[in-house]
């Protein structure tokens, strides 16, 4: 009878339960957002190899990295095992897991197990603020057997992985185990994946100074299970049980926090496109050794209440930013060292004198021997004066360069032309000179204008860069060999040759870096080109008036360092 009214009902309402099913069908087919998660992430910065560089927590207050497509066997290992066995074999839902959970709830008298598979949780993370009632659970269900068609079981476990409560505002496999060991997931021991799997099961065990004997007894139940299951080796289980849980976060790394700001404000504060994992070119180890470089250095000018230190170095045939210090943290607010000089408007002193040396020889106005006056002239009311008062009456213009006399610049300058000079150092990427040429006067060659640490550091890059390829391609220029630096990893540009006159013709760089390896050091007797670890180093330094800002440039074929001293609030200090 029951049968016989079963398909009487459904030859009278065929259609209506055929479209029914169908809109069922089409229901759960569309039912799963087409992104999961939309909480505000860090952004991330990383060095050339993936080394963390820094980070800036999420608008929520919390360290929630970016989602990593790739998860740390141990890390698969160690949270299914602890959280769903049967992760690899069941569609989302398990049904032995909830008649394992219902009989222990019924035993105890009291929930003391879920049944939820990972890719529920995975879920019931996605639709934060959720009440867990049995309504919202059948949902998790449905929508976790859809993740399953849609998804792999490789990417299911990254969005648990990166997106696992792991205590406090620790979000996410990767953050933890930066808050909590300070390096990457993968370099994680045993013991420490192990601490890290069973956190998201009670995040509020990682309290410090709570909790300690409880999240350790966690960890070892779960070092015993991988033993069980042999994925641990005896000698591997007893040494990771020896292991200590971590007392408290640890910061994070801030090898270059002036770069984190600035990629911040370029790539992730404005635009719709926000990057939250940017991979520089900066390379780490590098970055560690200039970072300590400057730190001792400040130590010493900090007695001559210099505040303020930035040091860059790019590499010449890419262009790519290996190590950036924007400035010293450890002076602190006071001081300015917040302040990134490295792209900061400074007044440059004599640091442009070999472009316009480069200038004049390319235009066949001067060779290296040419005689050029040294005497005390006046100008329209301008005088200038050498740096330490003394005057040779005429000198080569070689030697001017090498000394770095204003008087002979001036001239030279004069005879190469204000405007002439003004459009060429536009074009070698000085991107601070926003007044025409008679707003600065003959003074621009002596620091009347103001230029940035990348520019002009950069600036020098091209230079080595169009000599190296004039060499390398038998007499030919490159139209990119003047290009903008970068920090962001991207492939340097195909070789276009010019068919027009270079920027800076490879003989008139040549012979300016020539007279730049002759520029003497500071502080030191002659005999420095004697030793046996000297590179042969084109460089230049500059100072400008009133001992605000302090320069020094070097090149090699291969790198270029850029270093700026000083203090951030323009005051002067005698002996910069």
């Amino acid at each position: 009878m029951l049968k016989k009214t079963f398909h009487f009902f459904f030859k009278t309402h065929r259609k209506k339960t055929l479209i029914f099913g169908l809109l069922l069908i089409i229901a759960y087919l569309f039912c799963l957002p087409d992104q999961l998660f939309r909480t505000p992430l860090s952004m991330v910065l990383e060095d050339r190899d993936g080394h963390l560089l820094g980070a800036r927590i999420a608008a929520d207050g919390q360290w929630r990295f970016p989602y990593q497509e790739e998860v740390p066997d141990k890390f698969k290992q160690a949270i299914t095992t602890f959280e769903d066995r049967r992760f690899y074999y069941h569609p989302g839902l398990d049904p032995i897991g909830i008649g394992r959970a219902l009989l222990q709830n019924i035993r105890q008298q009291k929930i003391v197990s879920g049944g939820s598979t990972l890719t529920m949780q995975v879920i019931r993370l996605s639709r934060k603020g959720k009440p867990r009632t049995f309504f919202q659970k059948i949902i998790e269900v449905l929508l976790a057997t859809r993740l399953e068609l849609s998804h792999s079981k490789a990417e299911i476990l990254a969005l648990y992985a990166s997106n696992a409560p792991f205590g406090g505002n620790v979000v996410g496999l990767e953050a933890a185990s930066w808050r909590y060991y300070g390096k990457r997931p993968d370099l994680l021991t045993w013991s420490e994946i192990a601490t890290l799997a069973v956190l998201p099961n009670s995040p509020a065990l990682i309290h410090p100074g709570r909790n300690r004997g409880a999240l350790l007894a966690k960890r070892n139940r779960l070092l015993n299970k991988l033993q069980e299951q042999q994925i641990l080796d005896p000698l591997t289980w007893e040494l990771a049980k020896e292991e200590s849980i971590p007392a408290k976060p640890v910061p994070l790394p801030r090898l270059s926090p002036h770069l984190l700001d600035r990629a911040y404000r370029e790539h992730f504060a404005t635009g719709k496109n926000k990057l939250t994992r940017i991979t520089t070119t900066i390379n780490v180890n590098l970055q560690a050794q200039v970072n300590r470089i400057v730190a001792k250095h400040y130590a010493a000018l900090s007695g001559n209440d210099i505040h303020n230190v930035a040091a860059l170095v790019i590499a010449v045939e890419t262009g790519e930013t290996l190590a950036y210090v924007g400035n010293v943290v450890g002076a602190g607010p006071t001081h300015g060292a917040q302040v990134d000089v490295i792209t900061a408007a400074r007044s440059t002193g004599s640091i442009l004198k070999p472009f316009l040396y480069a200038g004049l020889l390319q235009e066949g106005q001067i060779v290296p021997n040419s005689l050029i006056s040294d005497v005390p002239t006046q100008m329209n009311g301008y005088q200038p004066k050498n740096f330490y008062e003394n005057y040779d009456g005429v000198v080569t213009a070689k030697s001017a360069l090498i000394r770095s006399l204003n008087l002979p610049f001036i001239q030279m300058l004069q005879d190469f032309g204000l405007e002439k000079f003004h459009f060429l150092l536009k074009k070698l990427g000085l991107t601070t000179l926003h007044q025409p040429a008679k707003h600065y006067g003959l003074p621009l060659i002596l620091g009347g204008a103001e230029g940035s640490l990348w520019d002009i550091t950069n600036a020098y890059v091209g230079m080595a860069r169009t000599l190296n390829h004039f060499t390398q391609n038998d007499g030919q220029y490159v139209a990119t060999d003047f290009r903008p630096a970068s920090y962001s990893s991207s492939d340097p540009p195909s070789p276009a040759f010019l068919d027009q006159a270079p920027i800076l013709s490879a003989a008139a760089i040549y012979y300016t870096f020539e007279a730049m390896q002759q520029v003497e050091r500071p502080n030191m007797d002659g005999n420095w080109e004697q030793f046996s670890s000297s590179q042969k180093i084109a460089w230049k330094t500059g100072t400008s008036i009133g001992f605000r800002d302090g320069w020094a440039i070097g090149v090699t074929p291969t790198h270029a360092v850029g270093i700026w001293v000083g203090n951030a609030d323009g005051e002067g200090r005698p002996g910069l």
